[in-house]
C-alpha cells in the first residue's frame, strides 16, 4: 500500500502540471549523448547509460542503452528532466556512482534531438530531488505544496552558474553541492542561492598505489600522488569512487576497498 501511495503521489506531482491543459501531446526525440571524458574511456572503456525521464502520464521511465540513435517520447506541455547515468558493469560500477549527463525539455531540444550535456546533469538531479522532497513532505504531513519542479525558473537557475554570485568552487564543480538538502529547503521555504555551497568533506588517507586518480565528476580535478607521497582524498558522505590505471578505490564512511589490476 505504501508503494502504491508513493507512486500515486509521484504521478500527482507531475500531472498537476497538466491540469490546465486540454491535451497531453507528446513528441519523440533522439537522445544525443555527450562524449565521455578521455580519462574515463581510457581507464574503463565505453559505458552503458541508464536514462530516466517522465512520460505523458507522469510516470518515471527508465531504459538502459548504449550509444546510438535511441528515441524517447516526452510530453510537450511542461519542463521534463532527462538524466543519463554512465556505468560500467564489467568493473562493478553501477548506475548512480558516476555523475550523470542531462537535459531539460524544452530548453535543450534542437530539431528532433534532445542534447544531453554534463553541465545539465545537476539540473536534472535537482529536479528529481525536488520531487523526492515534495513526496516526503506529503508522506510526513499529508500536505502537498505548490512548489512544482516543472514551474521552477530553470533558465534563471542556470544563469546563476554564469555569474560571480556563487562560490567559485561550486561554479567550477556543481556536484560539490548537497542537492538533496537544497531541494528539501526549497520545497519548505523557497529557493535561496545562498544554499549553493560546497558540502562538508573529510580528508582521509588510503594505502593505494601512487598514480593519477580520477573522480566521478567530470568537473573534479584529478589527484596525483608520487612515490612515497601519502595519498589523501577528500571524502564526502555516501559512496565515493576514484579510478586509476592501477585500480579502483571505493570509500563509504570509514569503510574502503581498493580493487587493483595488473594490466590495463
Amino acid at each position: 500500500m505504501k508503494n502504491f501511495i508513493l507512486k500515486s503521489f509521484f504521478a500527482l506531482v507531475i500531472c498537476a502540471q497538466l491540469i490546465c491543459c486540454a491535451d497531453r501531446f507528446s513528441s519523440k526525440f533522439t537522445l544525443e549523448l555527450p562524449p565521455i571524458p578521455d580519462s574515463w574511456e581510457y581507464l574503463l572503456g565505453e559505458p552503458k547509460w541508464r536514462v530516466e525521464w517522465i512520460d505523458q502520464n507522469g510516470h518515471k521511465q527508465i531504459i538502459d542503452i548504449t550509444r546510438g540513435n535511441q528515441e524517447i517520447e516526452l510530453p510537450s506541455t511542461w519542463t521534463n528532466p532527462v538524466t543519463a547515468w554512465p556505468y560500467w558493469s564489467q568493473h562493478n560500477l553501477i548506475p548512480g556512482l558516476f555523475k550523470p549527463a542531462g537535459a531539460l525539455f524544452p530548453y535543450d531540444v534542437r530539431g528532433g534531438k534532445i542534447y544531453l550535456t554534463w553541465e545539465a546533469g545537476f539540473d536534472t538531479v535537482f529536479y528529481w530531488e525536488l520531487i523526492h522532497a515534495q513526496r516526503q513532505i506529503y508522506m510526513d504531513t499529508g500536505y502537498n505544496n505548490s512548489r512544482m519542479p516543472a514551474n521552477f525558473d530553470w533558465l534563471r537557475f542556470r544563469e546563476l552558474f554564469e555569474t560571480d554570485l556563487l562560490n567559485e568552487a561550486v561554479r567550477e564543480d556543481p556536484w560539490l553541492i548537497d542537492w538533496r538538502f537544497v531541494a528539501e529547503r526549497t520545497v519548505i521555504s523557497g529557493f535561496d542561492r545562498r544554499r549553493l555551497v560546497p558540502q562538508e568533506t573529510e580528508l582521509k588517507t588510503f594505502n593505494v598505489p601512487s598514480d593519477l586518480w580520477y573522480g566521478c565528476s567530470l568537473f573534479e580535478k584529478p589527484l596525483y600522488f608520487t612515490e612515497g607521497e601519502t595519498p589523501v582524498f577528500s571524502v564526502r558522505p555516501g559512496m565515493n569512487v576514484w579510478v586509476s590505471a592501477k585500480g579502483i578505490l571505493r570509500v563509504n564512511g570509514n569503510a574502503w576497498v581498493f580493487t587493483g589490476r595488473e594490466n590495463h
